[in-house]
């Protein structure tokens, strides 16, 4: 009992990512992990108060991290029987634990999902990308089994224009999201998936994030999200009105 408990003070905090940010970070979030990985807990209470799906209710689940945390659906989008299931900081690993409350469970319609910038950083620890185009791969046919037609969006672009955009834009290299990117669009193409490519709109001539889309590099800021809610929109009605089979 000493030997295991000594062995667990000396790991608490987890091994050097180089970038001192995400170290804090990523020793802030140990308590948190151990006790809830996926954050099941952020949003159960929520769902247990959602109505159940009416028939002719188009219901569409935005999931991911803090992009899609912090985005107001009911700002942009008024009117829309939209769910925000957002979690900043969220990696597919754990949005893959949570992926039957928060996503099967609310029996949307469509489900659209961004995600990927944090593993690419390794909030929850290095990952390998075929390791993230599998759970990208499992949430899909998950959805699909259960009736949910699903838009991949993709990755959006950094910047380090700003102070505070260095660190962030450093954990994300360009071509990591690039390769991602061509990824999704080309399992979407294959698969009977909508490819949503906010990435192209929001790019600047350099490759990077346009400055006056976002302040820190990578969370939009108002103007951003006014360019992607368009695109949203029209890639839950391309999803709305193809079918749910697979090529």
């Amino acid at each position: 009992m000493l030997l295991t408990v000594w062995v667990y003070s000396q790991q608490v905090t987890p091994p050097s990512t180089g970038h001192p940010g995400l170290d804090r970070y990523r020793a802030s979030r140990i308590a948190i992990y151990m006790d809830d990985f996926g954050q099941m807990a952020r949003y159960r209470e929520a769902n247990s108060q959602l109505k159940p799906t009416a028939a002719t209710e188009n219901r569409v689940v935005f999931f991911g991290d803090s992009i899609t945390d912090m985005w107001k659906l009911e700002e942009y989008f008024p009117g829309k029987p939209y769910i925000n299931r957002g979690i900043s900081g969220q990696t597919t690993p754990q949005m893959l634990v949570r992926f039957r409350q928060d996503v099967i469970d609310l029996q949307p319609k469509v489900l659209v999902i961004l995600a990927g910038t944090n593993d690419i950083a390794g909030n929850t620890g290095p990952m390998r990308r075929e390791d993230i185009e599998e759970n990208y791969a499992s949430m899909a046919e998950l959805a699909r089994v259960h009736n949910v037609r699903v838009v991949f969006a993709s990755v959006l672009p950094v910047h380090n224009y700003t102070p505070e955009s260095k660190e962030f834009f450093e954990q994300r290299h360009p071509h990591e999201i690039l390769e991602l990117n061509s990824w999704l669009e080309d399992y979407s193409a294959a698969n009977g998936l909508v490819y949503l490519d906010y990435f192209d709109r929001m790019v600047d001539d350099t490759g990077l994030l346009k400055r006056e889309l976002a302040d820190d590099g990578l969370h939009p800021n108002k103007a951003g999200y006014t360019i992607m809610a368009p695109l949203a929109v029209a890639a839950i009605e391309k999803a709305l009105s193809t079918s749910n089979a697979p090529k």
